[in-house]
Formats: C-alpha cells, sequence, structure tokens
C-alpha cells in the first residue's frame, strides 16, 4: 500500500480532485432538486445513495470517455434530456405524488439524481480522464476513482446546504432548472454531429444555445406548472 501511494502521480491527484471540486456545483444542485420533496429523514439517504450510484457510474464512463464523446448524437440526446428532467423538477408535487409510498419517492430521486449526473459527467469525465492520463496506464482508473471519492464529502455536503436554501428561497428551483438547461444547450451545440453546421462556427454559438436551453427549459417548465393549477 505505502508503496502504492509512493508511486502515484500526485499531480494528476490534484487535478483531478480540483476539477470534481469546480465540476461538482451543478451535481450539488441536482442533488438538492431531486430530494427537495422527500421527508427530511429520507433527504440524507436520497443524497447518500444517489451521489453513490453517480460516481460508480463515472467510474465505468470514464474507462471509455473518449469513444463515447466521439459518438455522434449522444450529447444531442443526453442535451435533451436534461432540458425534460429540469422542466420536470419544477413542478410542484401533486396530489397524486403525495400518496405515492415514501420507498417508491426515495428511489425516483435517486434515479433522477442517477440519470441526471450520468449525462452531465460526459464531459467531466473527459477532463478527469485528460487529466489522469499523465500517469502511468495501470494508475488511471486508480486515479480516477481517488479524485471521485474524494470529490464525494464535498458534493454532499453542497447538496445539503442547496436544499436548505431551496427551503427558504423556492425561487431557487427555477434557478437549478434553468442550470440543466444551460448546461443540456452547450451539450447539443458541442455534439459531434450538430456542431459541424455553420450555424455553430461562431466562438459565441456555444454560449447562446447555452442560453437558449435554459430559456427553453424555464418556458416549458413555467407552461407546466400553469397548466397543472389550471387543472
Amino acid at each position: 500500500m505505502l508503496e502504492f501511494f509512493s508511486q502515484l502521480h500526485w499531480a494528476a491527484v490534484v487535478q483531478i480532485v480540483v476539477i470534481d471540486i469546480l465540476l461538482g456545483g451543478d451535481n450539488a444542485v441536482v442533488i438538492a432538486l431531486a430530494c427537495r420533496r422527500l421527508a427530511p429523514a429520507q433527504r440524507r439517504q436520497g443524497v447518500i445513495w444517489g451521489t453513490a450510484g453517480a460516481v460508480l457510474l463515472r467510474l465505468l464512463l470514464a474507462a471509455g470517455a473518449v469513444t463515447l464523446l466521439k459518438l455522434p448524437y449522444l450529447k444531442l440526446i443526453g442535451g435533451l434530456l436534461l432540458f425534460w428532467i429540469g422542466a420536470k423538477l419544477m413542478q410542484p408535487e401533486s396530489e397524486a405524488s403525495e400518496r405515492i409510498e415514501p420507498a417508491a419517492q426515495l428511489l425516483g430521486a435517486i434515479r433522477t439524481i442517477i440519470v441526471a449526473d450520468l449525462v452531465m459527467s460526459i464531459d467531466n469525465v473527459l477532463a478527469i480522464a485528460g487529466a489522469a492520463s499523465a500517469a502511468d496506464a495501470g494508475q488511471r482508473i486508480w486515479l480516477i476513482a481517488f479524485g471521485l471519492l474524494v470529490s464525494v464529502p464535498l458534493v454532499i455536503g453542497g447538496s445539503q446546504l442547496v436544499l436548505r436554501l431551496i427551503d427558504r428561497f423556492p425561487l431557487l428551483i427555477a434557478a437549478g432548472a434553468a442550470l440543466l438547461g444551460w448546461i443540456g444547450g452547450g451539450m447539443i451545440a458541442s455534439d459531434p454531429a450538430v456542431h459541424q453546421h455553420a450555424v455553430f462556427g461562431p466562438a459565441y454559438a456555444h454560449t447562446v444555445a447555452a442560453a437558449a436551453g435554459a430559456a427553453l427549459v424555464l418556458l416549458v417548465g413555467w407552461g407546466l406548472k400553469r397548466r397543472a393549477k389550471r387543472g
């Protein structure tokens, strides 16, 4: 064990931890939004299990990150999925959802966390894999695992903080949904099948697409909320 740590590429470890910290903010927001409807006793379980599932999937993604990112339409599908998740998370709790068993609500929150994190982690995993590439091939998966494990308590702590803020400032729900739309729009603009079109050639096209994604999620989310209230 001591030999392993002595041979570890610590510069790569530091880079991976910093990347996880910088990119963990949006994950904390998703976790908080997905768990906000749970009973207080279930919130911690949702955060912990949702984060654990997301970390496991990130490790699996890391093995084939470069190949995955070259697949056309993958980011496009992922961006559209984030639009749907963002609009869905803006919806208030309905009378029907109040009758759902607590265990089913917890599983639903965990599922939402894992799916959203999986989609958002496509770019994140590539950055982590790039940082790990400086190390020996045998150490790379361990470096990625170490970096993710270090970031877990930070993401859990951040999501708990966001949950408390959402309880006090409900408007943050819309802000979190807009963040998912922003990420989704940026993902769609950078998809290999989409990026080749001339309209996405200018340097500002990515920012415009991200802003359009955020606006779309807010419009759809508010539209669904109004229709639910009228219904």
